[in-house]
């Protein structure tokens, strides 16, 4: 078992072997997360918007140092670390967006949350495999780009403007997704390759998302 979370991983264009600093500029870009989430610490305590709102900062935070650690290593052990953080905040920042700018009771949260993740999931299993291959497995990033499309719709038709952000946050995230997707296609001619841009994108992005918690995730207070 130990062996295998220790084997190399070699998915990204700018690694070449398996070193331990084989992709500095996929490394180092996770530090577009890291600052997304401080800043958004920042806004959310600037904003009082609760323990909930800077949980989702500091998860920002967690995905760059996870992200760091697997560009860093590259196994199929620390992998992990890339991949739990983003669908961690992903799954949070759906219930946030359910209780916060929806202002659903818990019951009913849950039952939405539930019901979307089942049928993302449906429609991202069901995708064909042509279709991973070709896109550089980024298939696998529908549920979260169609829980911010759908609950930025419906939050910016309740009224609410981090709806808009939302939408703006999905809009990032197609450019971000088109970064990783042509990533091996471009080692030819672009030896660096441009997952890195999947960083900064995704950074950007997330710091929306930071920026609309803070700004219209406060509390309700209960009369």
């Amino acid at each position: 078992m130990w062996q295998t979370l220790l084997t190399p991983v070699d998915i990204y264009c700018e690694r070449t072997g398996p070193g331990l600093w084989a992709e500095p500029a996929n490394a180092l870009t996770n530090l577009a997360f890291i600052t997304a989430g401080l800043w958004g610490v920042w806004q959310v305590r600037r904003y009082k918007a609760g323990i909930f709102a800077e949980v989702l900062a500091w998860w920002v935070v967690a995905i760059g140092i996870g992200s760091t650690v697997f560009h860093t290593f590259a196994t199929k052990g620390t992998i992990w670390a890339d991949i739990l953080p983003i669908a961690g905040f992903t799954l949070a920042y759906t219930l946030f967006n359910l209780r916060r700018f929806l202002g659903m009771e818990w019951s009913m949260a849950i039952l939405v949350f539930v019901a979307f993740y089942v049928v993302a999931g449906l429609i991202t299993f069901a995708v064909p495999d042509w279709l991973r291959q070709a896109s550089n497995g980024t298939t696998g990033y529908l549920p979260p780009f169609l829980a911010l499309a759908f609950f930025g719709a419906w939050v910016a038709a309740s009224g609410n403007r981090a709806g808009w952000y939302n939408l703006t946050g999905s809009a990032i995230f197609v450019v971000s997704v088109f970064c990783r997707m042509i990533d091996p296609l471009v080692c030819a001619s672009f030896p660096l390759g441009t997952h890195f841009l999947w960083h900064v994108f995704n950074g950007l992005m997330l710091a929306v998302l930071l920026a609309a918690t803070a700004r219209f995730g406060k509390p309700k207070v209960r009369q």
